[in-house]
C-alpha cells in the first residue's frame, strides 16, 4: 500500500509540474517545446482549438499507439496520468494568470520544469502519454536509450516549427528542449549511486586490493595481463566503487604505490551487493 500511495503520488507530482511548465511558461510565451505541447501550438495557427484540448486529442491518439505496440499493463498505467495532465493543465490556464517573462526565460524555467515532471512520471513505470510514447516503442524495438530518442524526437518536433514560427523562435524552443534533457536526466538519476570503474596496474596490487576491501569493504578483482612491449607478466586489479569513494581509493593507490598506473570511467550500469540501484549515467 505504502508503495502504491508514493506511485501515485509521484504521478500527481510529475504532471503536476508538467501542466505548470506547459500553462504558465510554454504555451503563453508561445515557446516551440518537443512533446505534445510544441506540437500543438504549431497546429493551433491550422486548428481553431484550444491548445489544451489540442493536447487531449493528442495525448489519447498516442496512448492507443502506446497499447498497441507496447501492451495493456503500459496502456494501464499511463491512462491515469494521459488524462490526468491535460485535466491539470486545463485547471491551470483557469486559474493562474502567466507571469510576463522573457521568452528565453519562459524556455529555461518551463523546459526544466517540464523535464523533471516528465522524469518523476517515468519513475513510476508509467507515461505522461503523448510524445513520451514514440521514445519508448523505439527503445522497445531497437534498444535505443530512452532518454536520447526523448531528446531526438523533441529536437524534430522544435524543428518542424520552423515554417510557422521562425529562425529566433527555433533557437529558442532548442533552449527548451535541451533544459527539458537536464531537468528529464536529473529527475531520473536523483538518489541514485554514481560508480567509478577503476583499472589499476601496480606491483603493490596486493596492498592496494586489501585495503580497498578492508577499508571501503568494496571487492577487488586480480586478472592476469602481459605488457604489450616488454611482454612482462603483471596483474591487472579491477575494482568498482561509489563516486564518494573514488578519492578513498586513489589515497589508497598513493599510500602504497604512487606511481601505479590508474584507468577510471564512469560506470553506466551497477547491480548486485554493494549497488542496489541501477546506475544511470
Amino acid at each position: 500500500m505504502k508503495k502504491i500511495i508514493f506511485e501515485i503520488l509521484g504521478l500527481f507530482a510529475g504532471n503536476l509540474l508538467l501542466a505548470f511548465a506547459v500553462g504558465l511558461f510554454i504555451l503563453p510565451n508561445n515557446v516551440l517545446s518537443g512533446g505534445v505541447a510544441g506540437i500543438s501550438l504549431i497546429l493551433e495557427p491550422f486548428i481553431p482549438l484550444e491548445s489544451s484540448l489540442l493536447v487531449l486529442i493528442i495525448n489519447m491518439i498516442l496512448l492507443v499507439l502506446g497499447w498497441l505496440s507496447l501492451g495493456t499493463k503500459f496502456m494501464v498505467n499511463s491512462c491515469v496520468s494521459s488524462i490526468l495532465y491535460p485535466v491539470l493543465l486545463m485547471i491551470i490556464e483557469y486559474f493562474f494568470e502567466p507571469p510576463t517573462v522573457d521568452p528565453l526565460l519562459a524556455a529555461l524555467f518551463g523546459g526544466i520544469l517540464s523535464g523533471f515532471g516528465v522524469g518523476l512520471v517515468v519513475r513510476q513505470g508509467a507515461s505522461t502519454g503523448g510524445m513520451d510514447i514514440p521514445p519508448l516503442i523505439i527503445n522497445k524495438y531497437f534498444h535505443f536509450d530512452v532518454s536520447k530518442a526523448v531528446m531526438i524526437t523533441d529536437a524534430i518536433t522544435v524543428l518542424g516549427g520552423l515554417y510557422v514560427y521562425g529562425f529566433e523562435e527555433l533557437l529558442i524552443g532548442l533552449v527548451s528542449v535541451f533544459m527539458t534533457g537536464i531537468g528529464l536526466r536529473q529527475a531520473l538519476t536523483y538518489g541514485e549511486t554514481s560508480a567509478k570503474y577503476l583499472q589499476i596496474i601496480s606491483d603493490k596490487y596486493e596492498d592496494i586490493s586489501q585495503d580497498i576491501q578492508d577499508v571501503l569493504s568494496r571487492g577487488t578483482t586480480l586478472i592476469d595481463a602481459e605488457g604489450g612491449y616488454t611482454k612482462e607478466r603483471k596483474k591487472l586489479l579491477l575494482a568498482v566503487v561509489s563516486d564518494k569513494e573514488y578519492q578513498h581509493v586513489l589515497d589508497i593507490i598513493n599510500k602504497h604505490d604512487p606511481s601505479a598506473f590508474v584507468i577510471v570511467t564512469q560506470a553506466s550500469d551497477v547491480h548486485g551487493e554493494g549497488f542496489s540501484d541501477i546506475v544511470r549515467i
